[in-house]
Order: C-alpha cells, then structure tokens, then sequence
C-alpha cells in the first residue's frame, strides 16, 4: 500500500473506533477547504472573484437591470473558499448580512425583498417596453424574465 492509502485506512479505523456524531455546523472561523487543497493561485483568482461579484452587486443596487442579493450571496460562496475575513464581513454587514444569511440557512427571502424584487422587475419590462415601441422586442424581454419572476415568485418568504 501506499502511503495515501494507509492514512486512508488508519483514518477509517480511527473513525470507525469512535462513535461520536460529525460536526456538520460550519465555523465561520475556518475555511472549509482544506490548506492543502487550497494553491495560492487558486485562493487569489477566488478573492479575485468575490471582489469580482462585489463590484457586480453594487452595480445592481445602482442600477434597476442587475441584481445585487445574487452577487453577494456568490461573493460570499468566492470568500467562503479564500477569505473567512471577508466572509465575516459580508455576513456581520447590517444591510446585506440578514439577506444572505436569510438565503444560506433557510434558502427564503424576506417578503419585503420578494416584493421590491418582482415590482423592479415589472417596472424595467414596463420601461423597456416603453422604450423600444417594438412588439416583438418587447416580447423578448418578456420571454428572458419569465424564469426570473417565477423563481422569486416560488421562494419561500422567510419568516
């Protein structure tokens, strides 16, 4: 046997002997990679992506066509592989923290974000609409947000 292979049966034993229960809450305090699967590179081009939908998600609470929840909840997953400090961060923000905790542990939106969310929606179809005075451009764009307004329309409202 190799040497991958008896750890991999020492380790089986060990687990094996004990019979206490798996931790299956995760510690803000500790990645949930290990370091050594986590290459300098790959760390960089995760914090470079985090900073990446960071930028996005303030973009989205700027401007009514991108959103800004999606971007953190997928800075927050970049940071959860590269920085727990910038993940604490994003969780401890009195604005955004909520939200994406809300998402993490209930998969649910608060109905007043549900709200805000399908009424910007209906209002930027509206002003496109209103834009582009084509019928069948128009239709486009109502065919490319029908999935968005029926996947928030079905999340469960947080309670």
């Amino acid at each position: 046997m190799n040497l991958n292979q008896e750890s991999l049966a020492k380790n089986s034993e060990a687990d094996a002997n004990t019979e206490s229960k798996p931790d299956t809450t995760l510690s803000l305090d500790a990645c949930p990679v290990p370091h050594s699967s986590r290459g300098k590179i790959k760390v960089l081009l995760w914090k470079a992506t985090g900073v990446f939908c960071i930028g996005l998600a303030i973009l989205g609470a700027i401007l009514p066509i991108l959103p800004t929840t999606v971007f953190l909840i997928m800075a927050t997953a970049c940071f959860a592989k590269s920085s727990p400090r910038m993940q604490r961060k994003l969780l401890n923000n009195k604005t955004f923290g909520p939200l994406i905790n809300e998402w993490q542990q209930h998969r649910s939106i608060p109905r007043k974000s549900k709200r805000i969310a399908l009424l910007m929606i209906v209002l930027s179809v509206a002003w496109s609409a209103y834009l582009l005075q084509d019928l069948m451009l128009t239709m486009l764009v109502v065919l490319l947000v029908i999935w968005p307004i029926v996947f928030l329309w079905r999340l469960p409202v947080s309670k």
